[in-house]
């Protein structure tokens, strides 16, 4: 650790008459200036830059401790940033906040950081040391980074946000290095996302070198060579192009893989709820979907896929017909649902009801057949005991012996969703659905969005199972929309 840093991390540098006096010697590391999206993005996110340090300046506090008293979701999340940096911060003086407090100890492994945090006063900089002059908060952040840029150099300077608009305001001001947050980010290209299932060429059988074979009561368990499938994972369906072999991955030893065989016509022939799977994609997921040993669900795909259709019909079917549940909780994010929710009439379903249409769209689908299509869903309404609950009254429940559908997840972020997730206690089953085609959040991407994060994150996870169902089964007239639209 340079001499500079080692004196900073034990308090006992004197302090300075300028808050970069002290970094400017760290040449070798960078300096990160956060944007507030990166801290309503990971509360968190000061922590992840290891030996670099990191600055946050005035104008950025300013927007958290007015959105932490808002009504807006993320206001927890800004408690939660400021609580952070608070316990950090509460001991230093004026002088050092500005210097910068080291962040060594807060935490484990090799990815702890070990610079520092400082706060920058851009809200008194002098107007001639500004690019911008207008008084915008985005324009105050950009005139500290552009400040520390001229001010430090040759050091890397580097500004993080979230705000694709921001990045190319700052590119034209002459700001060297602008990036998104991709800390949380695991995978480079949505193309590399795990589907789920793999597609042999041609037959399974062909590719299998040795195998061997036994039966657990019904259940056929074949035993293969690893080599035949280098990168897979639990949970992972296996099928070929001969529409003959379907099988899952039931578990991973250093050297095999054993697959259980399901059987394609067999998978092909589950139903829930009175339908069946349209294609081997839907018939993978509707497998996981009624299996009880799988707690954590992942369906991604385009509009019309049937995610909401086949999540509500195992949930029927595991609730009403094999009393497996108690209950359904259906919950989904909406941008504006903080603000808007308050406003709408009656109880908290339905307010709900509005953003939750897809679900009552679905149960109609289920049920059109029926001579009162309107009483039936009453009925089952009641009989599965659905909730229609808001995202942002998650929090702080224990859910027990539920299943949980969570709607339009590509809209939260990685920190959101596992708030979602460790809600469910014993018994519950969460399902995720999402189109990573279609997220509205102003600061996420399909690469960045939460619902990619717990793809990636979980695949190993032998309690999980993820689908990407890639075929378009709403209507030829949507399904020639999701192709040349």
């Amino acid at each position: 650790m340079p001499e500079s840093k080692q004196a900073k991390s034990e308090g006992t540098s004197a302090p300075s008459e300028r808050p970069d006096a002290t970094i400017v010697n760290l040449s070798n590391t960078k300096l990160y200036i956060l944007d507030t999206n990166i801290l309503l993005h990971e509360p968190l996110a000061f922590m992840s830059f290891k030996e670099n340090d990191v600055v946050v300046p005035m104008t950025v506090l300013e927007e958290l401790d007015y959105i932490k008293d808002s009504k807006k979701d993320v206001a927890r999340d800004a408690r939660v940033s400021i609580r952070a940096m608070e316990d950090l911060l509460h001991d230093a003086t004026p002088e050092q906040m500005l210097d910068g407090v080291s962040m060594h100890g807060l935490g484990a492994g090799e990815t702890a950081p070990t610079g520092s945090l400082s706060i920058f006063a851009d809200l008194t900089m002098p107007v001639n040391q500004q690019v911008f002059t207008s008084n915008e908060n985005d324009n105050r952040i950009i005139n500290v980074a552009l400040h520390l840029q001229k001010k430090l150099a040759p050091r890397q300077v580097v500004l993080v946000t979230k705000d694709i608009n921001m990045r190319l305001k700052a590119k034209g001001a002459g700001m060297g290095l602008v990036e998104d947050y991709r800390t949380d980010q695991l995978v480079t290209d949505i193309k590399y996302l795990s589907k789920g299932y793999h597609q042999f060429e041609g037959s399974f059988w062909e590719q299998v070198t040795s195998v061997e074979s036994f039966t657990e009561g019904r259940d056929t368990i074949h035993t293969i060579d690893k080599r035949v499938l280098p990168e897979a994972y639990i949970n992972e369906f296996l099928i070929d192009d001969t529409k003959q072999f379907a099988g899952i991955v039931e578990s991973i030893n250093n050297d095999t893989l054993e697959v259980l065989d399901l059987g394609y016509e067999r998978l092909m022939s589950r139903r829930a709820w009175g339908i069946s799977p349209k294609n081997i994609g839907q018939a993978m997921a509707l497998h996981a979907l009624l299996d009880p040993h799988i707690d954590l669900c992942v369906l991604t795909g385009p509009a019309g896929s049937g995610k909401t259709l086949l999540a509500l019909a195992a949930a029927l079917e595991m609730v009403i017909e094999k009393n497996m549940y108690d209950k359904i909780i259906v919950t989904r994010s909406t941008p504006e649902i903080a603000e808007s929710i308050g406003f709408l009439p009656g109880t908290e379903e339905e307010k709900m009801a509005p953003w939750l249409a897809a679900i009552t769209d679905s149960l109609e689908v289920l049920h059109k057949n029926d001579e009162n299509t309107k009483g039936s869903m009453s009925y089952i309404m009641e009989k599965a005991n659905i909730q229609f609950k808001s995202v942002n009254f998650m929090r702080g429940r224990s859910i027990q012996n539920a299943i949980v559908i969570l709607d339009e997840s590509q809209n939260l972020t990685a920190s959101q969703l596992k708030t979602i997730i460790t809600r469910c206690g014993e018994g519950t089953k969460l399902i995720c659905g999402g189109n990573l085609a279609q997220i509205d959040s102003n600061y996420l991407s399909a690469v960045t969005s939460g619902l990619t994060y717990i793809v990636e994150k979980f695949k190993n996870f032998s309690g999980s199972a993820t689908f990407n169902l890639d075929g378009v089964v709403r209507s030829r007239l949507a399904e020639f929309a999701e192709k040349e639209l």
